[in-house]
């Protein structure tokens, strides 16, 4: 084998699962552990909120059977995430069982819970017919509710236990059939005793029963629950047409649109959604890209023109040819950097996952030890009284909650931060982001818009004719300035005829003959070498240039008519945006390879303090690196390309990037919409995502921390804790969802 052919061999491969069966993080910490061991696997991560498995893997030493071979080995099931229709088709399923499941456990468990009245001495409250106090007629009721509601946690505990762990549902059986055998015993032992039917022991049927109730309802809301964190995928999937109009032997055919190839002509109509990425090859429309790149207003397109895919039609008839198709599209890329962000785990989660590994075994410890404290010592041969202590232990104290409280943030965080243009490209992103205390931004592109335009006017002739005159001669020229020039005369609506004769003079100028006339535009070298002398000129020229503009010294007919000047101008949503991060508490430096002067201009317009000028693209990732020396948390913002050292050495790199140029390689964030607003607002995200993580980890953990020694003294009865604990898990995903409306 060759060292090439080896290299091949030894490439990893990204695979997705949908996981199936999972209860608790415990599970999920064991579907990881037992995935990570496979020899070929070179890296598994498990999503309790998600119910994913992201795996990366060698195909030359293991294959997607084995490892799904291994997950049910491990009494779950894996199905390849590409069967989207099918894992949702089981997850309606999962949850139409649920609510069946859950109707008969109340129906069976509420005469169970009247009963209680009776053991409390609550019936001249509360009256209690004899035959909800019988013991064989409890039994009756609380047998399907233990075998038959109850069978999936016996199922879960008993696929735990032979392979070597412990998750929630060996804590719910341990604790419900501890409730029912002792009940079931002392039912047997007063039946053999032929005791009176109306004066049964006191028992603990109800215990069990309205425990898996109260555990199968937490489960059923916590499904719906976690059922709303994937609207952020659910919404952009949604933006996608159903359909294509494609020409296919001359004829218009519609197909659903992942027949679409690339190649193809498609024919969008107005009011359509334009099918897939691809170019206009004929007709001319305005097309509203807001979904995209934020912009409101629509954008003009004509033949040459980019289409994306998604974005609406306005008013003109387009054919396209579509260049970029499924998988490719720029909404497609944007979906799976979503759906990789929400699947991947920040560093904050280790702490859970390594907690709510060790959780159970130490609880199903301190829960035996409470039983023998109160069966030896507080409450001496009291059998039933120390087993409701152990109970309330063991049902107080499932994991679940610890398990959600970091995916269901990070899921809804990252969601809502699609919604608002910014791409997080994991959880680790997500989490770093808060900690930036320094922002460095790239000028050109990034404070500015990149593109220079016509801003000053200065003469002593008629302006249109002036104009004219300028753009006629500029017209010949391919120069940046120049086309800015003729754009800016265009758009005041004067029309411009061609010059009869055109030079250009590298690094001067250009001379060219316009109706007759001979125009020089250019330095201040080119009018003195043709003997022009523009007098107080200079002076305004040297103004505009320590404004950061390009002036342009013109003369007619041998004799100076005034100047024009260009600039790269600031975005409108710069400045606002500066003054937000400053409010925030944040440094914020721009840097640039323009002259000082130039960029200070810039830098005054945005209200930057700190500039970097004259800095070649290879020293931004010093300059960066400095910073970093200093202390300081640093994001740069640039646009991907030639900052991409840059974007590579800060703690968090964001590109600026719009429609199909988003550049996600070099960077941890994409910021979709290209304008400076989404940096605060990416921050803020980030922030309010953390303290949200922060809220979940410490109500999982501080709930069992108390909960724990609360039931080990006898302050808790079981069903209490089981209803605690079914709030807990629907508590930590509800606050999660909050995030879906966070305001930046």
């Amino acid at each position: 084998m060759t060292q090439e052919q080896f290299a091949t061999n030894r490439q990893n491969e990204q695979v997705t699962f949908d996981i199936t069966g999972m209860t608790c993080a415990a599970c999920a910490n064991r579907i990881e552990k037992g995935l990570n061991r496979l020899q070929g696997v070179t890296e598994a991560s498990v999503n309790f909120a998600m119910e994913t498995a992201s795996v990366s893997f060698l195909p030359s030493e293991i294959s997607v059977e084995d490892m799904q071979g291994k997950v049910k080995q491990l009494g779950y099931e894996a199905m390849l995430k590409q069967e989207e229709g099918r894992a949702e088709e089981h997850k309606a399923k999962e949850i139409k069982r649920h609510k069946l499941t859950l109707l008969l456990s109340v129906i069976l468990s509420l005469p169970l819970l009247w009963s209680m009245a009776g053991h409390f001495g609550f019936t001249s409250w509360i009256p209690v017919p004899a035959l909800l106090m019988n013991p064989w007629f409890q039994l009756i009721l609380a047998t399907p509710v233990q075998f038959i509601v109850g069978a999936p946690f016996y199922k879960g505990a008993y696929k735990a236990l032979r392979n070597g762990s412990a998750n929630m549902d060996v804590l719910v059986s341990l604790g419900t059939s501890a409730a029912y055998f002792y009940s079931l015993y002392l039912t047997v032992e007063w039946s053999m005793a032929g005791a009176s039917v109306h004066h049964g022991p006191s028992l603990y049927f109800e215990t069990s029963a309205v425990l898996i109730t109260l555990v199968v309802m937490g489960k059923l809301f916590e499904a719906l629950a976690k059922g709303r964190t994937s609207d952020a995928i659910k919404s952009l999937m949604s933006l996608q047409a159903k359909t294509a109009l494609v020409v296919r032997d001359g004829a218009e055919v519609r197909v659903p649109v992942e027949d679409v190839l690339p190649g193809d002509v498609v024919i969008v109509k107005p009011g359509d959604k334009i099918p897939v990425d691809g170019i206009v090859l004929e007709g001319r429309s305005a097309v509203d890209e807001s979904m995209l790149t934020g912009e409101s207003l629509p954008v003009a397109k004509q033949a040459g023109d980019t289409l994306i895919g998604a974005t609406s039609n306005k008013n003109g008839l387009l054919r396209m040819k579509a260049t970029k198709v499924g998988k490719d599209t720029a909404l497609a890329q944007i979906i799976k950097v979503v759906e990789d962000a929400q699947g991947s785990k920040a560093p904050i989660q280790r702490i859970a996952d390594v907690i709510s590994g060790i959780f159970v075994p130490i609880v199903v410890v301190i829960a035996i030890a409470a039983f023998a404290v109160w069966y030896f010592f507080v409450t001496p041969g009291e059998f039933g009284e120390s087993l409701e202590k152990a109970i309330a232990i063991l049902v107080i104290a499932c994991p679940c909650a610890l398990g959600l409280a970091t995916p269901t943030s990070i899921m809804a965080g990252s969601g809502r931060a699609a919604e608002l243009g910014v791409l997080f490209k994991g959880g680790e992103h997500l989490e770093g982001t808060h900690r930036i205390d320094t922002v460095v931004l790239d000028k050109t592109g990034t404070v500015t818009k990149g593109k220079p335009v016509l801003t000053d006017i200065v003469s002593s002739w008629d302006e249109a004719q002036f104009l004219r005159l300028v753009g006629a001669a500029e017209k010949g020229s391919e120069h940046p300035l120049a086309e800015a020039i003729v754009a800016g005369i265009e758009e005041k609506g004067i029309e411009l005829g061609t010059a009869d004769a055109f030079e250009s003079i590298p690094g001067y100028g250009i001379r060219a003959t316009a109706e007759g006339r001979e125009v020089l535009a250019g330095t201040r070298r080119l009018l003195e070498q043709h003997g022009v002398m523009a007098g107080d000129a200079y002076e305004q020229m040297s103004r505009l240039e320590q404004d950061g503009k390009t002036a342009m010294l013109i003369a007619i007919d041998g004799a100076y008519a005034g100047m024009v000047a260009v600039a790269d101008t600031i975005k409108e949503s710069s400045a606002a945006a500066v003054a937000r991060l400053k409010a925030m508490g944040i440094q914020v430096v721009m840097i640039t390879g323009d002259n000082k002067r130039t960029a200070e201009a810039i830098a005054a317009q945005a209200g930057i303090d700190h500039v970097l000028a004259e800095v070649l693209p290879e020293g931004k990732a010093e300059e960066v690196k400095k910073l970093q020396e200093q202390g300081r948390k640093v994001a740069m913002v640039g646009d991907g390309i030639n900052d991409a050292p840059a974007l590579a050495t800060a703690d968090v790199g964001m590109a600026i990037g719009t429609g199909t140029d988003i550049a996600m390689e070099a960077a941890d964030v994409t910021l979709m919409r290209g304008d400076l607003a989404s940096i605060p607002d990416a921050i803020l995200l980030s922030r309010k995502t953390m303290a949200n993580i922060k809220q979940n980890l410490f109500w999982a953990l501080g709930y069992n921390t108390l909960g724990i020694p609360i039931a080990a003294i006898g302050l808790l009865a079981p069903w209490v804790a089981g209803a605690a604990m079914a709030l807990s898990s629907v508590s930590v995903v509800l606050n999660a969802l909050r995030l879906q409306r966070a305001k930046v």
